[in-house]
């Protein structure tokens, strides 16, 4: 098995980061394209590689005599933030196997990403329907790339993709980088969730709040809610701040009422507890495992340290700055 080594760092990302690309344009757009990142070279590799701090949150989890991990990723990043740090490094290093919520290095993941069968496809007015359209526009997206996916699905890519304006960019999510990384150092990459599981997550069943989803994330698009609370979400994750995180209900501008808190219900606590019991399998099968899962899934009264914790490990959150 090979080492986490720097040249292994550098390889992996160059592989990683192919996926970055700008989507081809459509016709002329009234408005400018979002910042495009583009594939670094092996000197801007170098040098983010030289200068790799620790960010995001990190638990070591002990149980039987041995060590696993925990790490809150983010699904967006920079090129600054594609080479783990000390602690993180060491953490990995120490490990045979990466957990990742999906694994989208899998085609077979990719090829199952469907909305689920139950979940009825909301009609769309035309005014929506050009709500939509304008927005794939905004994000520089050629229309007919997005219009195959459940609608849900199409402002979630569009939210997405609204974090370029801050600089940040899904090619670089750690989930991506990670499992990079883990495949060129010749280490098990394993998915605690299924592609329907989470798809069903995401996606509503009920056609009427499929389309409330909808207008929702569109209206959060057009008045820069997503961008802002993007933005914080990723400040928070770099600087290791969990307790902003924990807070994330009271400022990210996108819980309205009810609907939107059993959302964040469907999306957070009711994954948690099957996450959770694929860590435990795993350390117990005798693998000593990295596993890295959105920070958000970090907080709250189901975060997943805590249910760790009740499953007999020893939780102890490992100080990164």
């Amino acid at each position: 098995m090979k080492a986490w080594s720097g040249r292994h760092w550098c390889a992996a990302l160059l592989i990683a980061a192919a996926s970055i690309a700008a989507p081809a344009q459509t016709a002329p757009t009234p408005a400018p394209c979002p910042p495009q990142a583009q594939p670094p070279t092996q000197q801007q590799l170098q040098a983010a590689a030289a200068n790799a701090r620790d960010h995001g949150m990190l638990w070591r989890i002990t149980r039987d005599g041995r060590s696993s991990y925990l790490y809150g990723s983010i699904h967006v990043g920079k090129l600054d933030w594609s080479f783990p740090g000390p602690q993180v490094r060491a953490a990995l290093q120490a490990t045979d196997t990466l957990a990742l919520e999906l694994d989208p290095g899998d085609p077979q993941i990719v090829a199952r990403m469907r909305p689920p069968a139950e979940a009825a496809t909301p009609t769309l007015s035309p005014a929506l329907q050009e709500r939509l359209a304008r927005q794939a526009d905004a994000a520089c997206v050629p229309r007919e790339l997005l219009a195959a996916q459940h609608p849900v699905m199409q402002a979630l890519t569009l939210t997405v993709l609204a974090a370029r304006w801050q600089g940040l960019e899904p090619g670089y999510a750690q989930e991506l980088v990670l499992g990079g990384l883990a495949r060129e150092a010749q280490r098990r990459v394993v998915s605690l969730e299924s592609p329907e599981s989470q798809m069903a997550a995401l996606i509503p069943r009920a056609a009427a709040d499929a389309r409330r989803m909808l207008t929702q994330l569109l209206e959060q698009l057009e008045q820069g809610v997503a961008q802002r609370g993007i933005a914080r979400l990723a400040a928070a994750w770099e600087r290791g701040d969990l307790a902003d995180l924990a807070d994330y209900e009271r400022w990210c501008e996108c819980i309205t009422g009810d609907g939107d808190r059993r959302q964040m219900h469907r999306l957070l606590d009711e994954r948690n507890p099957g996450m959770a019991a694929g860590i435990e399998t795993l350390h117990r099968e005798g693998h000593n495992v990295f596993a890295a899962v959105g920070a958000l899934h970090m907080t709250g009264s189901k975060a997943l340290p805590l249910l760790l914790q009740q499953r007999g490990f020893s939780v102890e959150r490992v100080a990164l700055q």
